[in-house]
């Protein structure tokens, strides 16, 4: 079985161990995950256009951080 799939995909949590129930998403509420992660890869682009830093490397970090969250209060 893959262990890749679309993260609005009701099959999103068959490799989260920590998470033991979901519900299922609303149309509303999947478009907005995903408009949430294309901005996150636009902004991650841009960014990586800057070149490689460390200052690059920590705001790519918590550009991730911060569509994990938005995603995560979605899907709470």
């Amino acid at each position: 079985m893959s262990k890749e799939f679309d993260g609005t995909s009701d099959r999103r949590t068959e490799n989260n161990t920590l998470r033991h129930s979901y519900r299922v998403l609303t149309e509303d509420e999947k478009k907005r995950i995903v408009a949430i992660k294309i901005k996150g890869d636009e902004l991650l682009a841009l960014i990586e256009s800057n070149g490689a830093s460390r200052e690059n490397s920590i705001a790519k970090t918590k550009i991730e951080e911060a569509v994990m969250w938005a995603v995560k209060d979605i899907t709470a």
